[in-house]
């Protein structure tokens, strides 16, 4: 007897040092536990050494043992937390039942801390039911209560929740402004690592939705000491990669954003097998971007057995593999155009581009492109032998010198016209003019232009108003 509590008083220390893989040998060596303290220090340890299904019953077994005991507030703890667990897991009618049992619970509850953590959570269901009006007065309560009992943990999620809940309402000012007051908590270290990775994750992916790349490796950066402290079995650093292979697609680095998006499906797998899918779906795209079409076919069906549609990507892929009929049944968003396109009049004759061009129609392809046709008789041969929809790259100068207008083209079937060309080389003009003015001189000596209308102009042009109400609701401030 003497042994046993030895042991588990070094059990509880290991679980108050952040010690997990000790801490769960020595509770795992202790099973069966009598105190539902003990049942959730167990749980945490299971968690946070990656054994997902061994923590959910332990933490099931510590909520039946603070039931039975009466222990209104960590019961409802307890069932809060399966609740956030079995959402995770994309299990929603268990999570909607312990979401249930989390309010029976609150409903008994004084004024205290857990009643801030019951409204977090109902805001945070209410808000992925699609309800962020509902949602916002409750946790604004959340944050009240944090705020007064002065719990770090509690504000620190309520004020997270609340940007995103503001972000989907389309007020992403203020709620990248709050995104940022959170996430001043994860990188002082005031938050434990459970809620430090849950904001840490929310705030990266929040940052990446509203492409607000800088932010996002700003907060990746700054964050950086915590994600590489947390033990790498746990279900944090997966989660969380998925959002650094995106931040490395964006920026183009293939290679990092390859290896970061496998590791994060090795990661994962154990854990949450949709979320694998996911990054494996991100390995696929980042494979499909370099080439790597068998690479990126084995990822998207990979991640199609673990319950991830591999969408747009496996449709995107069947048209490079030239599979346009594949690329058709693979389709699931009817948005989702497919142009079948072909390089056939410059590597070989028109005839054998209109052949293509056939097959293409055939298999289903929403509009046909024959590359490097550029008379009024090609166009109008295209036409006349494949049909609408088609559409046509121009070549520089747009349809100058053609003989053919807009309205020509339509009537031929023509529903898309592009110029890939002459706006670079404009630019490129348009670039050279200034450097050479600004080399004479820098401009002195001619008289001062108003270029704000011009500015004010581009502006509305591109919508940067968003964006730059963003810098100056946060950067600015």
């Amino acid at each position: 007897m003497a042994e046993r509590i030895v042991d588990i008083d070094r059990a509880r220390a290991a679980v108050d040092e952040s010690s997990w893989s000790e801490a769960y040998e020595l509770f795992r060596a202790l099973l069966p536990l009598d105190d539902p303290h003990d049942r959730e220090r167990f749980a945490d340890a299971a968690w946070w050494t990656g054994r997902i299904e061994e923590s959910m019953a332990a933490r099931q077994r510590a909520y039946t043992g603070y039931a039975e005991a009466g222990d209104e507030r960590r019961a409802a703890w307890m069932s809060a937390r399966l609740c956030i667990e079995h959402f995770v897991r994309d299990e929603p009618s268990v999570g909607a039942g312990w979401f249930a049992r989390t309010q029976r619970h609150a409903a008994n509850l004084p004024d205290c801390v857990e009643l801030g953590f019951a409204a977090l959570l109902e805001a945070t269901v209410l808000r992925f039911s699609g309800d962020p009006e509902t949602a916002l007065p409750l946790i604004e309560r959340a944050t009240e209560i944090a705020q007064r009992f002065g719990d770090r943990d509690l504000l620190g999620m309520a004020i997270h929740t609340q940007g995103l809940i503001l972000i989907d309402q389309g007020r992403v000012a203020e709620g990248i402004a709050l995104l940022d007051e959170a996430m001043t908590s994860v990188v002082a270290g005031e938050l434990n690592d459970y809620f430090t990775g849950a904001i840490y994750c929310n705030v990266i992916g929040a940052c990446l939705e509203v492409a607000d790349v800088r932010r996002a490796g700003d907060w990746g950066e700054a964050a950086r000491a915590w994600a590489e402290s947390i033990p790498p079995e746990s279900p944090y650093p997966g989660m969380c990669r998925i959002n650094r292979a995106t931040l490395a697609s964006l920026r183009g680095d293939w290679s990092q954003a390859e290896a970061e998006s496998v590791r994060a499906a090795e990661e994962l797998l154990s854990f949450d097998s949709p979320l694998a899918g996911e990054a494996l779906y991100q390995t696929g795209d980042v494979r499909l971007r370099r080439g790597d079409l068998a690479g990126a076919e084995a990822a998207f069906e990979r991640a199609h057995e673990l319950g991830f549609e591999p969408q747009p990507g496996l449709a995107l892929l069947r048209l490079a593999q030239g599979k346009v009929e594949a690329a058709v049944a693979a389709r699931r968003n009817p948005d989702f155009l497919i142009v079948a396109r072909t390089n056939a009049m410059r590597a070989s004759t028109m005839d054998d581009a209109l052949r293509r061009g056939e097959r293409y129609r055939k298999a289903g392809a929403d509009l046909i492109l024959l590359s490097m046709a550029h008379t009024p008789e090609q166009l109008r041969a295209i036409a006349q032998r494949l049909g609408g929809p088609l559409m046509y790259l121009s070549g520089r100068g747009g349809l100058a010198g053609l003989g053919m207008s807009l309205g020509d083209l339509g009537t031929l079937g023509y529903r898309i016209v592009a110029d890939p060309s002459t706006p670079l080389l404009a630019a490129y003009e348009a670039w050279k003019a200034v450097y050479k003015d600004l080399v004479d001189g820098f401009g002195a000596g001619r008289p001062r232009r108003e270029w704000g209308p011009t500015e004010k102009e581009m502006l509305d042009v591109i919508g940067l108003e968003k964006l730059l109400a963003i810098e100056r609701a946060t950067v600015e401030k």
